[in-house]
């Protein structure tokens, strides 16, 4: 009776622990459908909460400046997600006046995009308009444009407030946005990745090129936008991955046929082309060359008995006095040769010192006896001269020879 208790407890145990996966599962799961809000606009994403949808159906969905009217593209579809990556959910069915608001709201964004031009061209101004938006609300409308530099559109918008009657807002975008709104098929024949589904733009540079072996002509690298095409970052992590164990282009590696220099790598196949001393090309795996490499020189582990051992946690040995082990002479003898050198130094400096005062002092006892008066009254020799006269100057030269004449 226990056997069978025991066995029937281990079934119901593996039973409950192979249900608790799959219902998470079931609870990760996510309705999803496409919303278009624009003709030309990309779609969004939204979650649908208990609404039965269909495609071509209009729905009222949330978005960051309010409710927008949109219909659905395609059926919505069931797909495993997060939590965190859960997008907005349909608010409700868009009504028979919400849509026709859509449509009056379409010829309206028509119309302020006809008007800004003409002013655009009146006006002189060097800008681009690219496109038009007008809030479901009616409380805003904006105009979007690419410019090389600053543009002053003061007057262009006080002459459009005053003919649409509406809040006015002039918003500069850059290229690669541009191509997002304006949309296109790509050079791989389907429509551009950021018109379609991309959200955002991450910097993307010509390293990324180089790591998947593409060819760097500007032509087959570059997009609708002029800029380097956004898929260059979709494989670009996985190529840096997969070619770190493989040898660096032009470094000089051993083969089973001698040695030679990497001029391609083959990521895929985890090999690389090798070109040989005689001239000739010749492809090897990581698993043909690892038994080729030499072996790495063996280091003496430094960290033993010293300070970079007790940071790591290594047992520090006391150390053996000078003379005695392998390691005493390389290890003290550099040391105990500076502290010579700093004790015969000091003492030179200081014998240096005392001369130099000594004979400091000298000099001011002589200076002193220089300017001592003479003693018993003696008086000096000598004529003293005046400050404004010189020695030999022309008018003492000419009162000598007036003396001489007299």
């Amino acid at each position: 009776m226990t056997e069978k208790n025991k066995t029937n407890g281990q079934k119901t145990r593996d039973e409950t622990l192979s249900c608790t996966p799959s219902q998470d599962r079931e609870e990760a799961y996510q309705v999803l459908c496409q919303v278009r809000l624009r003709p030309e606009s990309p779609p969004v994403t939204y979650s649908v909460n208990d609404i039965d949808l269909k495609e071509g159906e209009w729905v009222l969905v949330p978005t960051d400046h309010g409710h927008e009217v949109g219909w659905i593209m395609k059926n919505p579809v069931t797909v495993p997600l997060s939590a965190e990556h859960i997008p907005p959910a349909i608010i409700r069915l868009a009504t028979t006046s919400e849509i026709e608001d859509y449509y009056k709201n379409l010829e309206l964004e028509k119309r302020g995009q006809m008007a800004c031009q003409k002013l655009i061209n009146s006006l002189g101004l060097k800008m681009k308009l690219v496109r038009v938006e007008r809030f479901f609300d009616g409380s805003k409308i904006i105009f979007y444009y690419s410019a090389d530099g600053r543009v002053d559109f003061r007057e262009l918008v006080k002459k459009l407030v005053k003919e649409l009657k509406i809040r006015v807002e002039m918003r500069q975008i850059g290229i690669r946005h541009e191509a997002k709104l304006i949309g296109g098929i790509g050079c791989c024949g389907r429509e551009l990745c950021c018109a379609s589904f991309l959200t955002g733009f991450d910097p993307i540079s010509i390293k990324m090129a180089k790591a998947q072996n593409l060819p760097l002509n500007p032509n087959k690298i570059s997009g609708f936008c002029g800029r380097l095409l956004c898929c260059l970052t979709y494989e670009y992590e996985t190529y840096k991955e997969m070619s770190q164990d493989l040898p660096s282009l032009g470094k000089a590696c051993e083969t089973p046929d001698g040695q030679g220099k990497v001029v391609r790598h083959n990521i895929f196949k985890q090999a690389v082309t090798i070109a040989m001393s005689d001239g000739s090309f010749q492809e090897y795996t990581m698993d043909e060359l690892d038994g080729t490499a030499p072996a790495p020189v063996q280091k003496q582990d430094k960290a033993k008995g010293g300070s970079r051992g007790r940071k790591q946690g290594h047992d520090h040995k006391p150390r053996k006095p000078d003379g005695q082990g392998r390691d005493a002479p390389k290890r003290h003898g550099k040391k105990q040769q500076a502290r010579k050198d700093r004790s015969k130094s000091s003492k030179t400096s200081s014998r240096n010192r005392k001369e130099t005062a000594a004979s400091a002092a000298k000099n001011k006892e002589a200076r002193g006896k220089k300017n001592q008066p003479p003693k018993n009254g003696a008086k000096k020799t000598g004529r003293k001269r005046s400050r404004g006269r010189k020695k030999n100057s022309r008018k003492n030269q000419r009162k000598k020879g007036d003396s001489q004449k007299s």
